[in-house]
């Protein structure tokens, strides 16, 4: 592999009726090429590999960035068979441009952290400190899913009991970088380029976390990322397509993105309208 409930079982009977020679593991196209966002990295590349050994013959490319960027490539016409979102406003920009083949769906959820450097050499000990003058923040631009996520979440601990109504300001006012993808922002964290930064806890797992200290969001402070994954009108590749979307929607991919740190979900709904992706 390369890089560049009830409902779910609707949603896998719907995608087996689509290509039933696909997800039974019948020979498929022989390269498929997903688009994900950087946040799914890890998990995508283990399902990438799974699907590859289960489809001998066929590989699967991946090409990993910001939502918004991988949104936009297709949009310019760069080959695609699947596109997997952060949220749903890109999907939702892709659906309007007639860029599916149908309707997306929701597999996986994720939530956000505050990390800091293991040195934690802004001595930050709590959320409130964060708004000291002074400090280096590095989180993602607006315009990308993470970004838009750290501000909703600003926003709302802006007046919460402890922290100030002009939290989201003073907070925003130390940030020194604004970065393209979530990968980004932990690489310059890691690397002790910022006091801290924000990213999903998907990103703060594993091999990354030995490197880092851990701010928790309360839950009730915190923002649901709902991901949303589609087959492309354009796809190249639609019966591998529907293939790698079966896996994904199903224990295997479930259990996999789990492991990774994501939220799989008790029951994938669609979130676009089919209309829409006429």
């Amino acid at each position: 592999m390369t890089r560049i409930g009830p409902a779910a079982a609707a949603a896998l009977a719907a995608l087996s009726a689509w290509a039933p020679a696909a997800t039974a593991q019948a020979p498929v196209e022989p390269e498929l090429v997903v688009f994900a966002a950087a946040s799914l990295s890890g998990a995508f590349q283990d399902l990438g590999a799974a699907f590859e050994r289960a489809h001998p013959g066929t590989r699967v490319r991946l090409n990993l960035a910001g939502s918004q960027q991988l949104a936009v490539q297709i949009e310019q016409g760069a080959r695609a068979d699947l596109f997997a979102s952060a949220d749903e406003r890109w999907m939702a920009f892709a659906a309007e441009r007639r860029l599916l083949a149908g309707p997306a769906t929701v597999f996986a959820t994720n939530r956000l952290v505050v990390i800091l450097p293991a040195s934690n050499p802004g001595r930050i000990g709590r959320l409130e400190d964060l708004a000291r003058p002074g400090g280096k923040l590095v989180v993602g631009a607006e315009s990308v899913p993470v970004g838009a996520y750290t501000r909703q979440v600003l926003a709302r601990l802006a007046g919460a009991p402890g922290f100030p109504a002009e939290y989201e300001r003073k907070v925003l006012a130390n940030v020194v970088s604004q970065e393209e993808n979530v990968k980004a922002v932990l690489a310059k964290v890691q690397l002790g380029e910022a006091d801290a930064g924000v990213v999903y806890r998907s990103d703060a797992v594993g091999s990354a976390a030995r490197h880092l200290r851990l701010l928790p969001v309360p839950a009730a402070r915190n923002v649901v990322a709902r991901y949303p994954v589609a087959r492309l009108r354009e796809a190249r590749a639609p019966a591998a397509a529907a293939a790698f979307l079966a896996l994904v929607l199903g224990p295997e991919g479930q259990a996999v993105l789990t492991r990774f740190g994501l939220e799989p979900v008790a029951s994938p709904s669609s979130v676009v309208p089919s209309a829409v992706a006429r």
